[in-house]
C-alpha cells in the first residue's frame, strides 16, 4: 500500500532562519522526523513512499541519497573499516520517491500533483510529515474498509495545554477547564484514502476543509477516535518535549524498537521467587 507524504511546507513556526532544514528534517534523536515517520509506517508493511517536496526539497533528496544505515542499525566492522557487516537495515527494502509539488502549494494541490502514482491503487495511506502515533495502522485500514468512506482521518484530542474560559454576556467567568477536557477532536492526520479523493478536489483549494466539505454530506469522510499517545511537531517546544522523550527512552512512537517503546519496560515479574532466589535469601 502506497504512502504519500506532505513534506514540503515552509514550517515558520519551527525555522530559525532562511537556511534552516525543512520541518521535516528536524532531528529526534539521531534521525529526522521525517523518518521517524516513514519508519512508522514501514512497521506495518507499508514501504513504497512518495515524498510531496517543496521549500527544502534538496535537504530531504540529499538525506536519502547519502543515508547511512550504520546510525541506527548494530554492526560489525572489519578490514580496517573497509568492510561492515550489517545486522539489521532500516531502507534496504524501501522504495521512495521524490516529486517536486511546489514551494507553496495547499496540502490538496500536492496531493493532486501526485494522482498518477496512486490513482490505479484500490487504498492509500497519506498524512502530514510531523505527526507522531502509537496507533494500530492496520485496525485503522480494516476499519476504513468496512466503512464505505472515501477518506478516513485519525481524530485525536486536542493537546493544548491552554485553557478555555466560559463567561457570562456579563463578562463574569462561570467556568475554567483545559482545552484537553473539551469533548471535541481534532484531525490527527494518518489517513486512508481511496483514489475517488481526487473527484473532490479542486485547483486552488486544500484538501480541508474544501475536500472535507463536499465528502461530509454524503456520508464518505470517517474519523477513528484514538485516545493514545499522538504528538504533531509543530513548533520548537513540541520538538523539545520529543527529543527529551528519545533522551529517556519512553517513545510510544518507535513500535519497532521495543528498546524505547516502553514493551522492554513491562516485563512479567514472578509473584513467587524462584528456587534459585530462594536458596539465595536462605
Amino acid at each position: 500500500m502506497k504512502v504519500v507524504l506532505f513534506c514540503g511546507g515552509f514550517g515558520m513556526r519551527m525555522r530559525e532562519g532562511a537556511a534552516s532544514a525543512p520541518k521535516p528534517m528536524q532531528l529526534i534523536g539521531d534521525r529526522p522526523l521525517l523518518w521517524h515517520v516513514m519508519r512508522y509506517y514501514a512497521h506495518f508493511g507499508h514501504k513504497d513512499f512518495i515524498l510531496c517536496l517543496g521549500y527544502g526539497a534538496a535537504a530531504v533528496k540529499d538525506y536519502f541519497l547519502r543515508y547511512d544505515e550504520t546510525i541506527s542499525n548494530d554492526f560489525t566492522l572489519t578490514g580496517g573499516g573497509r568492510d561492515i557487516r550489517m545486522f539489521s537495515t532500516d531502507i534496504s527494502d524501501w522504495n521512495i520517491t521524490f516529486i517536486d509539488t511546489g514551494l507553496r502549494a495547499t496540502i490538496g494541490e500536492r496531493l493532486m500533483k501526485v494522482r498518477e502514482h496512486v490513482q490505479d491503487e484500490e487504498i492509500f495511506l497519506a498524512n502530514y510529515a510531523d505527526t507522531l502515533t502509537a496507533s494500530d495502522l492496520s485496525a485503522s485500514v480494516e476499519s476504513f474498509r468496512n466503512s464505505g468512506a472515501v477518506v478516513s482521518m485519525l481524530a485525536v484530542p486536542p493537546v493544548s495545554t491552554h485553557h478555555v474560559v466560559e463567561m457570562g454576556d456579563n463578562g463574569l467567568v462561570t467556568r475554567v477547564r483545559e482545552v484537553r477536557d473539551l469533548m471535541q477532536y481534532e484531525n490527527g492526520g494518518f489517513f486512508v484514502m481511496k483514489p475517488d479523493i481526487f473527484e473532490y478536489l479542486h485547483e486552488g483549494e486544500d484538501m480541508v476543509p474544501h475536500a472535507f466539505d463536499r465528502l461530509i454530506p454524503q456520508g464518505k469522510l470517517q474519523a477513528q477516535r484514538y485516545d493514545g499517545f499522538w504528538r504533531a511537531a509543530d513548533t520548537f517546544k513540541d520538538r523539545a518535549e520529543l527529543e527529551e522523550m528519545f533522551a529517556r527512552g519512553d517513545c510510544p512512537w518507535m513500535l519497532w524498537d521495543d528498546n524505547r517503546n516502553g514493551v522492554a519496560r513491562k516485563l512479567i515479574i514472578p509473584s513467587q521467587p524462584t528456587r534459585a532466589s530462594s536458596l539465595l535469601a536462605g
